[in-house]
């Protein structure tokens, strides 16, 4: 099951989305960047949702902040407030897949949950090919320089 992390400071978000799609994903919550970092440290978590305006950190900090202890989780930022340099920012500051705007739509928000874990798996299959090819082509090698040896 693929799981989710949606962080908002407004707890009401929260719940919503939990109703919402508790039957399709494994949802966790928090009301903070602070408590969406625990979580992250003890969960596998596969997409992030978060919200841009919050009290201590934006949405756009938090996901940067995170990029080098979390890189495999596919990020979603979600904002009440259209402003094109938030979306520039997300983009290229806190490699955002997906930019959604509240009021949010049940369809729309399970199509790019679904799409970016998409990613998400196909990121970390990649990642494991990549490993058994190193591993295939140093067991080459080394037969290789057997045959050359005898």
């Amino acid at each position: 099951m693929i799981t989710v992390l949606y962080i908002d400071d407004e707890a009401h978000n929260l719940v919503g989305f939990r109703a919402s799609f508790r039957r399709d994903f494994h949802i966790f919550t928090a009301e903070s960047a602070e408590e969406g970092r625990k979580i992250l440290e003890n969960e596998d978590i596969h997409v992030i949702l978060s919200d841009q305006r919050m009290p201590k950190v934006t949405g756009i900090e938090f996901f940067e902040s995170i990029i080098e202890d979390f890189p495999e989780p596919i990020r979603i930022l979600i904002t009440g407030y259209t402003d094109i340099n938030a979306v520039i920012d997300a983009i290229n500051r806190g490699q955002v897949y997906k930019y959604l705007t509240k009021p949010w739509y049940e369809n729309e928000v399970k199509n790019f949950i679904d799409k970016a874990y998409e990613v998400f798996r196909l990121r970390r299959e990649n990642i494991l090919l990549t490993n058994k090819l190193i591993d295939v082509n140093k067991k080459l090698e080394f037969l290789a320089r057997q045959s050359l040896l005898s």
